[in-house]
């Protein structure tokens, strides 16, 4: 099985170190979209065929916090589950957006193995099969 990974986030230096960080995972991903604001992620797992998304707080256009309750409203939280990726750990949206149905946290900075930690946990990958 590979996966098909959505990383949203309003600064496309972030998308691509998320981009390289998911290559030195080692897990199987057939597909990276990306997206540089909250509508364009809503949009693009509206279409369908999206496994996971990394969402960073702070975007212009529609921030993740909005991205995520239009998610939720809309029954799609229950399809793609969404992992917050923000440098803002105290902030308290990020207890917010877990208590409303968000899969993880990953702050800023972070690791290949942090990443693949996470999509493992999320997805509910067995390491050893990968």
């Amino acid at each position: 099985m590979s996966f098909r990974i959505l990383l949203i986030d309003d600064s496309s230096v972030v998308r691509s170190v998320l981009r390289k960080a998911l290559q030195l995972t080692g897990l199987p991903v057939a597909e990276v979209y990306e997206a540089g604001d909250g509508a364009e992620g809503l949009e693009v797992i509206r279409r369908g065929g999206v496994d996971l998304a990394f969402a960073d707080i702070t975007m212009p256009v529609m921030d993740g916090q909005e991205m995520i309750e239009t998610m939720s409203a809309e029954g799609l939280l229950e399809q793609v589950p969404v992992v917050v990726v923000s440098s803002t750990q105290s902030d308290p949206r990020v207890q917010a957006l877990l208590d409303a149905g968000v899969s993880a946290f990953l702050p800023k900075p972070f690791t290949p193995e942090q990443i693949r930690e996470t999509i493992e946990q999320v997805l509910g990958v067995d390491r050893h099969a990968v």
